[in-house]
């Protein structure tokens, strides 16, 4: 996460924003809490305890930023993300039927959220009004420029496949989920994710080797199994 991200775990107070919104809310991380059960921490979010809303960041902010920023190849986008992602979560958390699976639910949570995220940023590009370069900002800071710029042209492809097909893509390919367990998350049939799972990796497959240098360093054959 970047240094000046908005959210410090752990200061006193976390400060989470949604974008396009003036929506602020201050999180206290509880202290001591760590060893209550999902289930427990569900029902701590729906009384609106403030020592669980800072607990369920702690919790479960780095799977949603783990898996945002791969799908998303941008830091500051799953970070953006990710605020929305639990704002959501503490408004919706009195809806929430089965407690005990807290977990699935902010992962659903955070996938409605990509789906949003992978839309927006298919019109955008459809506009013209952002490039595919000026999306991406993947790598760690100590990556080669080399590196840096195969992987933008990776992520600049996997913005050309639909909002669906790049997300199981990533979801199989980049969080090694099983084919149950996307279609799980993203509320679809196995079947259905098998198909958009080859289309996705048919066609990202044939941009990848008509580029070869892209060709050399993405075994394009291991997503075929």
């Amino acid at each position: 996460m970047r240094p000046n991200a908005l959210v410090r775990l752990r200061g006193i107070s976390v400060a989470m924003s949604k974008r396009h919104s003036r929506t602020f809310l201050s999180l206290v991380a509880g202290a001591n809490r760590r060893d209550v059960s999902d289930g427990e921490l569900a029902h701590a979010l729906a009384a609106a305890e403030s020592w669980a809303i800072g607990l369920a960041w702690q919790r479960f902010a780095p799977m949603v930023l783990a898996t945002a920023e791969r799908s998303l190849g941008s830091r500051s986008d799953a970070d953006d993300l990710a605020q929305e992602v639990f704002l959501k979560i503490f408004r919706s958390a009195k809806q929430l039927r089965e407690p005990e699976k807290l977990r699935s639910f902010v992962y659903s949570c955070a996938i409605l959220g990509l789906k949003s995220e992978l839309r927006r940023r298919k019109l955008r590009s459809w506009l013209s009004l952002l490039t595919p370069e000026a999306l991406v900002e993947v790598g760690s800071p100590g990556m080669d420029v080399e590196s840096r710029d195969l992987l933008r042209r990776f992520y600049a492809l996997l913005d050309r496949l639909s909002a669906r097909d790049r997300l199981v893509f990533s979801l199989r390919q980049l969080e090694s989920m099983t084919v149950q367990e996307v279609a799980e998350v993203m509320d679809m049939s196995e079947s259905t994710v098998k198909r958009s799972l080859a289309h996705a990796t048919t066609r990202l497959s044939g941009w990848i080797m008509a580029e070869p240098d892209l060709a050399d360093v993405f075994d394009t054959r291991r997503w075929q199994r």
